[in-house]
């Protein structure tokens, strides 16, 4: 399958919503990320990947790069938000997606990528897998800010 995968600017907001929305069962408005999208858009560290095959957003990943002042950690990259529709799964686009948010993780000099995914997530557990993702602890903490 022929995708072009390119950094995202702001007319691709809505195609990245639509997607995720439906690929995480979610509800973000469009409003909500073209605010936060503005807000980011000029942080060299929040990137936002996506495939588009026939004029149309099929893939999506945002790529976060923190650089850390720990020698051992060093500069990393945390993905999230990484998909591909649902009805072209199986024909490699999320290996091509996990080899363009490599491609930015080596141009930020990132030591490790790290990424978490959900329990129900189970054809992109295959992919990290496949990809060589390694699972290196299976807790995830979480606490709202209130």
């Amino acid at each position: 399958m022929n995708v072009e995968f390119k950094v995202a600017e702001a007319k691709d907001i809505e195609g990245i919503i639509r997607l995720c929305n439906q690929c995480f069962d979610e509800d973000t408005s469009l409003s909500y990320a073209r605010k936060v999208f503005e807000e980011n858009q000029h942080d060299p560290n929040q990137i936002y990947l996506i495939g588009i095959m026939n004029e149309e957003i099929v893939a999506h990943a945002k790529v976060n790069v923190i650089p850390t002042i720990y020698e051992d950690m060093n500069t990393y990259a945390i993905l999230n938000h990484v998909c591909v529709r649902s009805d072209l799964r199986r024909g490699h686009i999320g290996t091509k997606l996990m080899d363009a948010c490599f491609k930015v993780a080596k141009e930020h000099h990132c030591k490790c990528v790290e990424l978490w995914s959900k329990n129900f997530r189970v054809a992109a557990h295959s992919l990290y897998h496949k990809y060589g993702f390694e699972v290196v602890d299976a807790k995830f903490f979480s606490k709202d800010v209130k």
